[in-house]
């Protein structure tokens, strides 16, 4: 459901390019969709519980002139997706963009310590919902639906090729599965107007380590990084704009890792 009544900036299909971010509420989400608006996207901020971190990254992107919306969305939940992807159409217009951001990380465990509860939660969240969304994006933009066109960036992880063993192998294999979807989903729709690609953060400075039980991780890990220090949120969202961007418009089925050299 949406959290406002309050109308976007400026009126739907008033001309800008519109884009969708799940998960755009904080962290990385929160920095691309900032970075959206300064570079002239109107933007939706998907969130599923912080509304107000939602609605400051929806005022700043206003603040630059762009038309912002924030909407609730579970993305483990085919309903939140579908509702989330009718209120841009009707209060941002056609859509351009998705990044598909949202996803979980559960604290730390073996794997023969994992309950079913854990790993089926971080598939819903982490695949089924990236699945729904690009599901409902396609459908948006390819030209086979009579669509302009766009982009689709899904925001792996380096654990889906480091496996983080002892950690989390359930998120690992999670994004390894968005990595193969871009490549497939990048194959199927090129000739519609379409690029996907994926970028694959390393050790990133955001509050997933902290709710995870690790606030410390990126600082007691940056002695393994090449580059000696975790990144920040707006290094891994000037990629993902770019990919969403005409700069990239030969780019497609990519999988860029943003991870200081690990």
């Amino acid at each position: 459901m949406e959290e406002s009544a309050e109308p976007a900036r400026t009126a739907p299909g008033a001309g800008g390019r519109v884009a969708v971010v799940t998960g755009g509420g904080r962290g990385i989400g929160a920095a691309t969709a900032r970075l959206l608006a300064e570079q002239g996207w109107d933007v939706c901020v998907g969130y599923r519980s912080d509304e107000a971190s939602a609605a400051a990254v929806r005022d700043a992107c206003r603040s630059m002139g762009r038309a912002a919306i924030s909407q609730r969305v579970d993305v483990s939940s085919e309903a939140d997706i579908v509702e989330l992807f009718a209120a841009v159409d009707a209060r941002l217009g056609p859509l351009r963009a998705l990044v598909n951001n949202a996803g979980i990380v559960v604290g730390t465990a073996r794997l023969d310590e994992m309950t079913w509860e854990r790993v089926r939660r971080t598939m819903e969240v982490n695949v089924v919902g990236a699945f729904i969304a690009a599901r409902e994006a396609v459908r948006r933009m390819s030209t086979s639906h009579g669509g302009a066109g766009g982009s689709i960036v899904n925001v792996s992880s380096a654990a889906a090729r480091l496996g983080s063993p002892g950690e989390y192998v359930d998120y690992a294999a999670s994004k390894a599965a968005i990595d193969t979807m871009t490549i497939g989903l990048a194959r199927e729709v090129a000739a519609e107007g379409i690029r996907v690609n994926a970028v694959r953060p390393g050790l990133i400075e955001t509050g997933i380590h902290a709710g995870a039980g690790q606030p410390d991780r990126v600082a007691r890990l940056a002695p393994s990084i090449p580059m000696q220090r975790g990144g920040h949120p707006e290094e891994v969202a000037s990629a993902i704009v770019w990919l969403c961007s005409d700069a990239a418009s030969y780019v497609t089925g990519a999988l860029l890792d943003v991870s200081g050299g690990r």
